[in-house]
């Protein structure tokens, strides 16, 4: 039977270079490839050497999906949750939905694009 895993998601964003500066700091990745993208649209990968996230733009402020329609939110581990969120606080972002269960401790927060992010770390 086939293994995988993900390798990446493409997310449309108002201001690509926001969202991968973001990314970075939160999860200490690095950016892997920027460049142009399809309909005169540019693109910023950000993530570790396996997988990333691609942030994409068209400059067009128009989107044609609502919240969860068909996305519901974009999980990442980190290491260390108390940071996380004191640099999603520095990035004007409301953090919610705080929950300490088994598995792990988590929160969530929407992006300026209105993207939810869930961040959970398992220590």
């Amino acid at each position: 039977m086939p293994t995988g895993f993900l390798e990446h998601a493409n997310l449309t964003v108002s201001d690509p270079e926001r969202s991968s500066a973001l990314m970075q700091k939160l999860c200490c990745w690095h950016e892997r490839w920027r460049g142009p993208a399809r309909d005169n649209g540019w693109t910023i990968h950000v993530g570790s050497e396996r997988d990333y996230l691609a942030f994409y733009s068209n400059g067009s402020a128009e989107r044609s999906y609502d919240k969860g329609a068909p996305l519901n939110h974009v999980a990442l581990v980190v290491d260390d949750l108390v940071e996380a969120e004191r640099l999603v606080v520095e990035a004007g972002l409301v953090p919610f939905n705080h929950a300490d269960y088994a598995p792990g401790r988590r929160f969530y927060f929407f992006d300026w694009d209105g993207i939810e992010f869930e961040l959970v770390n398992y220590d």
